[in-house]
């Protein structure tokens, strides 16, 4: 049963991912309404010239490797800050109840995660 969720938590992680991704650069989805703390920190990062574009390409690239099933420990450890992020931006600037999809977030990952637990026993092991 376990490899059939991680398989459809990994399709499901990598899709959102990559539309999202994509999404920033080419604007094919309506731009959700930001209150003014979330249009402050948003418009910040973005002005800084580098840090949305990158966040983005680790966004879309980690989503195309969790789609065609390659390098999936490293996709997960690259998007682990940005999933975390997602979920503090809409926590912290909205409550609880604004961060359902950063919860999302967070449960494929996790479910992707245990799913390759082995791959991540060297990271986790004390020295």
């Amino acid at each position: 049963m376990l490899p059939k969720i991680a398989l459809v938590a990994r399709i499901l992680l990598g899709l959102i991912l990559v539309v999202f991704g994509i999404n920033s650069f080419v604007g094919f989805l309506p731009s959700p309404s930001l209150n003014e703390k979330e249009l402050a920190l948003i418009t910040a990062l973005s002005q800084s010239g580098y840090m949305m574009k990158i966040v983005k390409i680790i966004e879309i690239s980690s989503g195309i490797l969790l789609l065609a099933n390659q390098y999936v420990p490293l996709a997960l450890i690259l998007l682990a800050p940005i999933i975390l992020n997602i979920f503090f931006f809409h926590f912290f600037l909205n409550g609880i109840a604004a961060a359902g999809m950063g919860i999302v977030l967070i449960a494929l990952g996790c479910t992707i995660a245990y799913s390759r637990k082995e791959s991540f026993a060297g990271v986790l092991a004390r020295n």
